[in-house]
């Protein structure tokens, strides 16, 4: 029988290294989906890594982040003790973790990804701080996330300067509709 909690513990660590990795594989795809017919189009800064590096920087950094949890919810006595508040911080930041690519790659939004990435960090930051007060390794695993999602901003806000949105041509003066030329005959 003393086998039966160890086994447990660590269906439930695979659960939550497991859990953070689906929203990433999802997305994964709807990228990959659009690398070469939007992404491979659009100007950028100097310091973009290659696309080969996102995928296993993104592995490693939710399996960090869902051991995290499990640390947390273990020793915060669960989804109602002391690990409450961290993990609703935690369920947020992984929202808007996994929102950001079907704005940016997803609607080709470059500011909306650039708005949710600001929101993401800093919910993010929140999120291994409240960590860090119920166990500190799964604080300190949101260290290296945070750093990389800063770099991701700056990456999406040059990204974001380097493409201007295109705006709609303004109809000259003479191809707007004259009201008082509406209906009469010429």
């Amino acid at each position: 029988m003393a086998d039966r909690p160890c086994a447990g513990n660590a269906l439930r660590i695979a659960g939550a290294v497991i859990l953070p990795n689906l929203g990433g594989i999802y997305n994964g795809r709807l990228t990959r989906k659009h690398l070469q017919n939007w992404y491979a189009h659009l100007k950028f800064p100097s310091f973009k890594p290659p696309n080969w590096v996102f995928a296993p920087m993104w592995t490693s950094l939710y399996a960090g982040m869902g051991y995290g949890s499990y640390l947390v919810w273990r020793d915060g006595g669960g989804f109602s003790g002391d690990a409450q508040l961290p993990l609703m911080a935690y369920g947020t930041q992984l929202a808007l973790n996994w929102a950001w690519s079907p704005i940016f790659f997803g609607q080709q939004n470059i500011k909306g990804g650039l708005i949710d990435i600001v929101a993401l960090t800093a919910t993010a930051g929140a999120c291994g701080v409240l960590f860090y007060r119920v166990n500190k390794v799964a604080g300190l695993l949101f260290v290296p996330y945070v750093a990389w999602l800063g770099f991701a901003t700056a990456l999406n806000y040059a990204i974001w300067k380097l493409n201007p949105e295109k705006k709609e041509p303004a109809l000259l003066e003479e191809e707007k509709p004259s009201s008082s030329h509406a209906g009469k005959a010429n």
